[in-house]
């Protein structure tokens, strides 16, 4: 088990590199975290011993096969669901697309799906093409702008018996709001319509349960939680077959296979089942599950302290303007905000400088950017992430202090 923020560092080399005479410190991580040795180690090992396609009657091929099943399980222990609903892709935005496509071909003109305001555009665009080339009418829940959260009232309101799904994201990528998304899967399904969740912000800081968000799909991505690029989606069993997927005639037919399109990148599926297994092993537990859950019980606590810190800061600082909900009150350790006169490039630029990494701009949740009326340069935004410490967060103050000053 590892335990302590010291322990957990040790397994990430990127945070030895020095920037300008500064040890680095990332707050990128909701665009992308940092990787430990483990996860580098898993994809290493099976380049380097068991590389191979799948399905043939050699050791290397039937390592591949077991290598790809075991993954499966983990995942599907990292979202509480089977490992025959998981299917790996090359992100959460091309499987997305990918399942559009299958679902819209049961859709036609007058069938209707309700998408949100505050979602990354992975999770509005594949819906848009449908409404372009099947004719389906879109309906699009507000973003409240005062506080970053959407109006379940005004969401139940777009339901109807027309409505074939719901398109909702798990927690905001730019403004860290965790949604109520089992209420809004509730209401869906009371309507009878499908409950395809984007999670990609959601799964690193907050344990996924697709049963009980009440999701039908699930997507996420496993660069965001300590792993390489790959995504997964889940979808529910009962599900999988009826989908009316795009797919080569000698694909399998069987779920999820179904849903994975040519050879799949093998060493980055390796990874994303040793960056669950990372996870697991900050905590201890009678099985996989036990262990994430304690260990995301333990990161919360932490990622909770070191948020309330930044923004309590940030907040009496002149000509910072904070977004989103304040801390505790539902949402992930994500900071998003502004600098009167500092256009948010500049402040990155500034901050690098300093060893300081956060990311800038849209984060493809571009209609939130638009809601905000911040501009085209977007937000600033910094994220906490297993490997951020107190003395990083009080960096990052004196940084955005130092830059407020000399604007």
């Amino acid at each position: 088990m590892i335990g302590s923020i010291d322990e957990i560092r040790a397994q990430f080399p990127a945070l030895d590199r020095v920037h300008g005479g500064h040890r680095v410190a990332y707050f990128d991580g909701p665009g992308g975290t940092q990787v430990p040795r483990s996860v580098v180690a898993a994809m290493t090992e099976y380049l380097y011993q068991h590389n191979a396609n799948t399905h043939w009657e050699y050791p290397s091929s039937a390592e591949t096969d077991a290598m790809i099943a075991a993954a499966r399980s983990a995942v599907a222990d990292f979202v509480g669901a089977a490992a025959d609903e998981i299917a790996f892709g090359a992100n959460m935005t091309t499987l997305t697309f990918h399942a559009a496509r299958g679902l819209g071909r049961a859709w036609s003109a007058g069938d209707e799906i309700v998408i949100t305001e505050l979602d990354h555009h992975a999770n509005i665009a594949p819906w848009q093409a449908l409404a372009r080339e099947r004719g389906v009418t879109l309906r699009c829940v507000r973003l409240r702008t005062g506080d970053g959260t959407l109006d379940l009232d005004e969401l139940r309101g777009s339901l109807g018996s027309r409505t074939r799904l719901l398109a909702i994201g798990a927690a905001s990528n730019a403004l860290g709001t965790v949604s109520d998304v089992a209420a809004a899967a509730h209401a869906a399904h009371e309507a009878g319509a499908l409950v395809f969740v984007d999670a990609v912000h959601y799964a690193p800081h907050v344990l996924a349960d697709v049963r009980a968000l009440g999701a039908d799909l699930l997507a996420c991505s496993a660069y965001k939680f300590y792993g390489p690029h790959v995504g997964a989606l889940y979808v529910r069993r009962d599900l999988a077959g009826m989908i009316d997927l795009p797919k080569l005639d000698p694909a399998p037919d069987e779920a999820p296979a179904r849903f994975e399109t040519g050879t799949l990148n093998h060493e980055g599926i390796a990874g994303a089942a040793a960056a669950v297994d990372f996870l697991a092993s900050l905590a201890g537990g009678s099985d996989r599950r036990s262990r994430l859950r304690s260990a995301f019980e333990i990161l919360h606590t932490r990622g909770a302290a070191l948020f309330e810190r930044l923004w309590r800061e940030l907040e009496q600082v002149a000509g910072v303007t904070l977004y989103g909900r304040a801390p505790g009150q539902g949402r992930t350790p994500t900071l998003a905000f502004t600098m009167r006169g500092v256009p948010s490039s500049a402040a990155a630029r500034a901050l690098a400088r300093e060893g300081i990494f956060v990311s800038h701009g849209d984060f493809y949740a571009k209609t939130v950017i638009e809601r905000l009326g911040v501009g085209p340069e977007g937000l600033i935004r910094a994220g906490c992430a297993c490997y951020t410490t107190e003395e990083e967060v009080e960096r990052l103050i004196s940084g955005v202090k130092r830059i407020a000053r000399v604007s």
